[in-house]
């Protein structure tokens, strides 16, 4: 409520008093319809029959039948506008609080089922718990004002509502609770079906599906899981069904036996004709009203389980504020690893165990290992996408944990492995890399992309720098190499003192290679560069190279200072000439 109020306060008293006052409307109306028909009795054994004294009541009803249709529209506009309101903010907030989140939450699966809960419509269920909250404190005031009007005439129906009341509350109550373990114990499996869909329509695997002919296989995963959702939900709706269908016929008829005895009295002439119409509408109001409350007060239930999904994303603790959060005027790009250790989270086995290493400023580095040796981890931890478990990195001399990450991915330029392709323009995609100070300047975009080298592939394109590339939204799609001189290129377009290349040439061809090779110097030139490759021919140009193995550093120097040692490296690069086809 607090949240709904901070977003439209206005608009939240303006539906508060629309429902509110609606409570009152159907007791008025009982009154009028009360009125009306004892003015009629009275008219009609007068001499002179006349219709004015009916006017007063006639004009009463109209009135309040048109306000509670007119306030009835007011409210669903009220909604409609609360509803979207609500769906923007909580919608922002989690995509605020995601991306504060960094790399690390996002490797478990457990974040991943909180995050899978909490977008499941989350304006709209806020939306819904606010609106069947002031459902119910409308209902409370037809309750109470019908219950007022019928006491009246017939104390007992206060006795039947409330023995028939209370345990279709507690019916709904549990229905409710049980509705939110069953939709809550099924977050892994919603994962599971959206990807079993995504696998089977995404551009990138359809190819393979098709080939391996997956789909059956895959479809008939989907379906068991679906036949599974629609028993477990028929079930719940049977019991919804047979309890509804208990209290209508138990209500029904102890109103009805109610209402014979006001007959009976209005026969004996204790009770007016007025009286018994309005008893028979009363308490058929009366019924209605009171399933209405008690499903609203169950939906307010789940709507406020359902809403925690949203807070318990919103309480993932972000990761700890670096302590002074220290931005230094200037950045050189020197790295120090002291006794680094790192685990990914849910794993048991250490992906970096003890590293130390020491990367001058300016200097060129190469990352060598096999596959899970722990270089791209390495990396990673340098650019603070990971806190290290042990340890300390120590950037132009300051720690980590201390310094301004704003301040850190600034002098940060990093192509990644999985390196991003963002469905925009072909300039953009190179912005992106610096998009404060490059995006929407065509000129600077054009530098950079003539330094990178992808001048001529841009230029080729149907609308050159404009071109909408990818295949979600444009009609011009791009080779997994020229997406990855796109992504060189975007790192090049950073000012930064620290440069990371993970696999940069793992998509291209022999030529595109030797080309970046060749504005290589000049790119990186006044940059600390680390890079990460299984080319050796990538490798051979650093000024230093160190081999990991099983998350240590186990080896370190040149080319030829390596293959002279005969270790790790010199049998990793002669099984890599032994497949060129070539001798070392």
């Amino acid at each position: 409520m607090r949240l709904a109020w901070s977003t439209n306060h206005r608009l939240l008293i303006g539906m508060t008093v629309v429902v509110l006052s609606r409570g009152l409307v159907p007791a008025a109306l009982a009154i009028t319809a009360r009125g009306l028909v004892n003015a009629a009795v009275v008219a009609t054994r007068s001499d002179f029959p006349s219709l004015r004294p009916l006017v007063p009541w006639l004009l009463l009803g109209f009135l309040l039948t048109a306000a509670e249709g007119i306030t009835s529209l007011i409210q669903k506009l009220f909604m409609q506008r609360l509803r979207d309101d609500l769906n923007y903010r909580v919608t922002l907030d989690i995509l605020n609080h995601a991306a504060t989140l960094g790399v690390a939450p996002y490797e478990d699966p457990r974040v991943q089922d909180i995050l899978e809960r909490a977008q499941q419509a989350p304006g709209e269920r806020l939306a819904r718990f606010v609106s069947d909250a002031l459902g119910c404190g409308s209902g409370a005031i037809q309750i109470v004002s019908l219950l007022a009007v019928l006491i009246f005439i017939e104390p007992l129906i206060l006795l039947v509502a409330i023995l028939f009341a209370l345990p279709y509350l507690r019916f709904h109550w549990r229905l409710a609770l049980q509705q939110y373990a069953l939709e809550r114990g099924r977050t892994t499996k919603r994962r599971w079906s959206h990807y079993f869909v995504s696998t089977l329509t995404g551009r990138s695997t359809v190819g393979e599906v098709t080939l391996l002919r997956l789909a059956p296989l895959l479809i008939e995963r989907f379906r068991s899981l679906m036949v599974e959702f629609h028993e477990q939900d028929r079930k719940l709706y049977r019991r919804s069904f047979r309890g509804g269908t208990v209290f209508v016929i138990a209500t029904t008829a102890a109103m009805y036996a109610v209402f014979v005895r006001v007959v009976m009295r209005a026969v004996g002439g204790h009770l007016t004709l007025g009286d018994v119409a309005v008893f028979g509408g009363a308490t058929t109001r009366l019924r209605n009203t009171l399933e209405g409350f008690v499903l609203s007060i169950s939906s307010v239930l789940e709507q406020t389980l359902h809403v925690s999904h949203v807070i318990e994303f919103l309480s993932i603790e972000q990761p700890k504020a670096a302590g002074a959060a220290i931005r230094p005027a200037t950045a050189l790009g020197e790295l120090v690893f002291e006794n680094v250790s790192f685990t990914y989270p849910g794993s048991k086995e250490a992906a970096l165990q003890e590293v130390s290493l020491h990367i001058r400023a300016g200097e060129t580095v190469a990352l060598v290992g096999e596959n899970g040796a722990g270089k791209t981890t390495l990396v990673k931890l340098i650019a603070g996408l990971y806190d290290p478990n042990g340890g300390r990195i120590l950037f132009d001399g300051i720690d980590l944990r201390e310094l301004s990450r704003q301040h850190l991915h600034q002098q940060i330029a990093f192509v990644f492995q999985d390196f991003g392709r963002y469905e925009a323009s072909a300039g953009d995609n190179i912005a992106y890399g610096d998009w404060g100070r490059l995006l929407g300047d065509s000129e600077r975009i054009k530098e950079v992309a003539t330094l990178a080298g992808v001048d001529d592939l841009i230029g080729a394109l149907p609308r050159g720098y404009a071109t909408l590339v990818g295949r979600l939204f444009g009609e011009t799609d791009l080779s997994g190499g020229e997406w990855q001189k796109l992504a060189v290129a975007r790192a090049f377009a950073r000012s930064a003192s620290l440069l990371i290349l993970d696999e940069p040439t793992s998509n291209l061809d022999t030529r595109a290679e030797y080309n970046l090779f060749c504005r290589f110097q000049q790119l990186a030139k006044g940059r600390t560069t680390l890079i990460v490759s299984h080319r050796f021919s990538t490798v051979s140009m650093a000024h230093r190279i160190l081999v990991l193995d099983r998350g240590r550093i186990v080896e370190s120097g040149s080319h030829d200072e390596l293959l002279a040692r005969e270790g790790n490296y010199a049998q990793l690069y002669a099984l890599h000439q032994r497949r060129m086809g070539g001798a070392r």
